[in-house]
């Protein structure tokens, strides 16, 4: 156990996070994402919910400064409604991290999974809420 590290990081995680490199980007899927299809390295964190996920990374995370959006979400399929309260979460724990940060950004359900499929990671969490995927760009951490 380390100090000052949430105890929802595992050691995997945390060493995942800590060998990616400034553009590299991670995926935190929910439970229903094609992770295994998609992704290099998948990392399980089963039971949690990406919201809370994101609280224990951000503190050691630099989120890419230098792009428009690095933060992106799967857009709604036609027919299917986006829950705001999902994304409103993950703003929330955003806002309290990397308040300037700009708002999250919505791709194509098969772009979602061209970039997972690039992505250095994917993080297959126990989140439930439809489109509660998050992807996330990794910057360069200040001095």
């Amino acid at each position: 156990m380390l100090k000052g590290i949430s105890p929802l990081l595992s050691p995997e995680l945390l060493s995942v996070l800590c060998r990616m490199g400034h553009g590299d980007e991670i995926v935190l899927a929910d439970a229903h994402f094609p992770g295994e299809t998609c992704g290099q390295r998948v990392v399980r964190a089963d039971g949690l919910g990406v919201a809370a996920l994101l609280d224990a990374i951000l503190p050691l995370f630099e989120l890419d400064a230098y792009v428009e959006a690095p933060l992106v979400m799967m857009a709604a399929v036609a027919g299917d409604a986006l829950d705001p309260a999902v994304e409103k979460a993950y703003r929330f724990v955003v806002g309290k991290h990397a308040p300037k940060t700009p708002p999250i950004a919505r791709i194509d359900r098969f772009e979602f999974y061209d970039r997972a499929k690039r992505a250095f990671a994917v993080v297959m969490t126990g989140e439930t809420a439809k489109y509660g995927n998050l992807l996330l760009k990794k910057g360069v951490t200040p001095c």
